[in-house]
C-alpha cells in the first residue's frame, strides 16, 4: 500500500458566497474554476484548481469556519501573492518558525484559515 497524493481538499463555503469564492480563489489567489461532474453540480459548491492542486467548496448552511485545519499551498513568488491578498483586503499573518520556509496565513471570505508557503529553494513537483 502507498499514498501517493491528496486529490484535494473540501471547505464549507456558506450557501451564496459562491461570487465571494470566485473572488478569492479565482481573482485573489489565481486558481481555476473547474467545472463539476454532472452528477454532483445539484449539490451546489464549486471546484478550483492550480496545477495538481484543487480545492472543493461545499455549501454548508449551518456552515463554521476551519480556523485551525487547513490546506497550506506551496507557491512561488509569494510576495507577489501578498500584495494580491492586500489590493483584495484580506489580512496576513507571517510565521517565522520553521527555517528557510518562508510562509503564513490568511483566511478566505468565510473565515477559513488558508496557508502559504514559499520554501528557500527550489519548489520540487
Amino acid at each position: 500500500m502507498t499514498v501517493l497524493g491528496i486529490d484535494h481538499v473540501q471547505l464549507a463555503i456558506p450557501p451564496g458566497g459562491e461570487e465571494r469564492a470566485r473572488a478569492f480563489y479565482g481573482a485573489t489567489l489565481g486558481l481555476v474554476e473547474v467545472e463539476k461532474p454532472a452528477a454532483m453540480r445539484g449539490r451546489g459548491g464549486m471546484w478550483f484548481q492550480a496545477g495538481p492542486v484543487q480545492i472543493h467548496l461545499g455549501l454548508e448552511s449551518e456552515m463554521r469556519p476551519s480556523v485551525k485545519a487547513h490546506p497550506a499551498l506551496v507557491v512561488a513568488g509569494l510576495d507577489a501573492y501578498l500584495a494580491r491578498l492586500a489590493a483584495a483586503g484580506c489580512a496576513w499573518t507571517e510565521a517565522t518558525d520553521l527555517p528557510g520556509i518562508r510562509r503564513g496565513h490568511t483566511t478566505d471570505p468565510f473565515g477559513n484559515r488558508i496557508e502559504l508557503i514559499e520554501r528557500g529553494g527550489p519548489v520540487v513537483a
